[in-house]
């Protein structure tokens, strides 16, 4: 009886660990694919990641040592990439995902690398905020930090 219940209970374990990484590896492949998006500029395909005109913000500090918050909706965003000439190449390289996972509420933690043009530009930290909508994970939330210090290029591009 006592090998039974172990069973079971070893079981129900092994099968959530399994089902949060298949959520973890759902909420990653969004990410890639919305940065995928981004560096096409398809605003087609990043309207759709996202729930409607969700708010995006970014944190960074002036040369006073102030920290500024630069808040946008998202349709300002797509406009944005929209906008960029084809004669210029941009790039955010994600150096990582720390993915935590609530049902149907996510957040994703991607320390990145920003080059333009093939120059480093600037690092930072991506925290998205997702939620499953009909199965599917849809950004409800970006904030993003940005600065030029402390960064540690690994690359050209």
């Amino acid at each position: 009886m006592k090998s039974q219940i172990l069973i079971l209970i070893i079981s129900l374990f092994l099968s959530f660990g399994y089902s949060q990484s298949q959520q973890d590896e759902q909420v990653k492949q969004t990410i890639e694919e919305f940065f995928e998006a981004f560096h096409k500029q398809d605003t087609v395909k990043l309207k759709a990641m996202a729930m409607g005109d969700i708010n995006m913000q970014s944190i960074s500090v002036n040369k006073e040592g102030k920290t500024l918050l630069d808040t946008s909706n998202y349709s300002d965003f797509l406009k944005n990439i929209a906008s960029i000439p084809n004669n210029k190449s941009f790039r955010e390289k994600l150096l990582g995902f720390d993915i935590k996972i609530d049902g149907n509420m996510a957040n994703a933690w991607t320390p990145y690398e920003f080059y333009f043009d093939g120059n480093f530009s600037h690092c930072g930290v991506n925290s998205f905020q997702l939620a499953k909508d009909d199965g599917k994970w849809k950004i409800i939330y970006l904030v993003d930090t940005r600065r030029r210090e402390g960064c540690a290029p690994n690359s050209k591009n």
